[in-house]
């Protein structure tokens, strides 16, 4: 702890290298990354592409799911909402 009272540039440093390693190559933000995670869950992008029927059964399978998701989000907040 008195090394980092007695340089504080270089706890300035370590800390920018540490938000530089942690943010994206091309520059995203936190939600940008995570709507881009969404789109490759939702197209399937992690099943053999190979197999055209397994690709789409996955597809329709997480958009269903996706759906039902948002309907019981939806649901919670007109509950919640006494509406």
């Amino acid at each position: 702890m008195a090394d980092r009272k007695e340089n504080p540039e270089a706890e300035s440093r370590r800390i920018l290298d540490r938000v530089a390693k942690e943010s994206s190559a091309d520059g995203a933000s936190f939600v940008g990354r995570g709507v881009d995670r969404l789109k490759g869950h939702l197209n399937a992008d992690d099943v053999d592409q190979a197999d055209s029927i397994e690709v789409w059964g996955t597809r329709v399978g997480r958009a269903i799911g996706f759906l039902i998701t948002l309907a019981i989000l939806a649901w919670l907040l007109f509950y919640i909402l006494g509406g």
